[in-house]
């Protein structure tokens, strides 16, 4: 449905995982190996001292600008963004550095955990500047890789407010507000698991950005690719067991002006995809990864198929039939408004159906017999095979059947 969108984004593995550790790993790719360790050993600091919350310690790695504070002012702005973010890890791989005398340039993996959330670190280039001064190297700036991501505390101090299965991270917007979020993210959780089932961490992080810039910041892409659209989802598909770090990002603009139950439909629907993330490979059609979403977000609304999917149902009374399930090309927010609305409902109408006649729990275990196929060739066919008992066939007739007596 327009206004909602998982992008799958792959995120790096770090090698030290274990809570508070922080450090830099070996094997820079630089040719100055005493300036590379050097510099290893200032990021090493700067890391201990963000986990111990020793902002003397953390100043010390800084460089003010020639002649100025500036710099010193920034790092303790940056420091104090922090401030709440409950940190478990935080770690620099170096991977080059090009010195030019006591100047140097540097490119670092900045990789950390936030403390009972994340398995698995949120993984991230970083683009350094360093300038040494009595024998130690010491950081002039701290940006993010060409291509990079941006990060929450980038763009101004971060609110932390606990849930009882969330955690909102927000910046620019109103404590209550952010409080009113977790409150249905808290309310997805469960709804989620009475679904899907256990088998997940059953807690999710809401990144709440300033602005829709803010969002397009964070998940690096233009702002126009996201004007409308609700929320994101971002994790790796198909890692079972490495439970990746999951970030739920909101627009704030268009999550806004939603109603209670569109923003409860919208986070069930993210959270949904948080749930199922490690049963979604490249086999699993978007049909099933955002219907399924959209099933569990819709489920315990009363929303009638009609409210739901009111473009499949104009299309149904002007006489036209879906011919097949929604392909992953008619899922592109880049396209036809009504043929996106139309794959995001046919999705929708084809889980229902698998709910409503095999029962909830075979839905689920189809979604999951989807996604631990090998390739997308023949996964759904394997699925309805072995799962349902159909054919790719009957099933697109049942469908077709199925909407006409739910929405004719």
């Amino acid at each position: 449905m327009a206004g909602r969108r998982r992008v799958v984004g792959a995120l790096a593995g770090c090698a030290l995982l274990l809570t508070g550790s922080a450090g830099c790993a070996d094997r820079p790719s630089a040719a100055d190996s005493s300036a590379s360790a050097a510099v290893r050993g200032t990021l090493d600091r700067r890391a201990t001292a963000l986990l111990d919350r020793d902002r003397p310690a953390f100043l010390a790695t800084e460089a003010p600008a020639p002649g100025a504070t500036g710099r010193t002012a920034d790092a303790s702005a940056e420091f104090d963004r922090l401030r709440d973010v409950p940190l478990a890890s935080w770690s620099y791989r170096l991977t080059a550095l090009h010195r030019a005398g006591d100047h140097a340039t540097a490119e670092a993996e900045l990789s950390y955990r936030i403390s009972g959330y994340d398995r698995a670190p949120i993984t991230t280039g970083r683009a350094l500047r360093l300038v040494r001064a009595q024998g130690r190297w010491y950081v002039a700036s701290d940006k993010p890789a060409k291509d990079a991501d941006q990060q929450l505390w980038e763009q101004g101090t971060v609110e932390v407010v606990r849930g009882a299965h969330s955690l909102v991270l927000g910046t620019g917007r109103p404590v209550d507000l952010l409080r009113a979020y977790a409150r249905l993210a808290d309310r997805a959780v469960p709804a989620v698991t009475g679904a899907w089932g256990s088998d997940w961490p059953e807690r999710v992080v809401v990144l709440v950005p300033r602005s829709l810039d803010g969002m397009a910041g964070l998940l690096g892409s233009p702002a126009s690719r996201y004007r409308g659209i609700a929320a994101v989802t971002t994790g790796e598909t198909g890692a079972a067991g490495a439970a990746p770090a999951d970030r739920i990002t909101l627009n704030p603009d268009a999550y806004g002006v939603l109603s209670d139950v569109g923003r409860q439909v919208v986070l069930t629907h993210e959270t949904t995809h948080v749930a199922t993330r490690a049963h979604t490979s490249a086999a699993t059609p978007l049909w099933l990864s955002e219907g399924y979403a959209d099933w569990v977000g819709y489920r315990d609304t009363g929303r009638t198929p009609s409210q739901v999917a009111p473009e499949l149902a104009r299309s149904l009374a002007e006489g036209r039939m879906p011919a097949a399930l929604p392909k992953d090309a008619d899922f592109s927010f880049s396209g036809d408004a009504s043929t996106l609305a139309q794959a995001y409902e046919g999705g929708w109408m084809a889980c229902r159906l698998i709910a409503d006649h095999w029962g909830t729990a075979r839905l689920a275990d189809f979604y999951r017999a989807v996604g631990a196929q090998p390739k997308r060739a023949g996964a759904v066919e394997e699925a309805l095979r072995t799962v349902l008992g159909t054919t790719p066939e009957s099933f697109t007739r049942q469908w077709q059947a199925y909407l006409r007596t739910r929405l004719g």
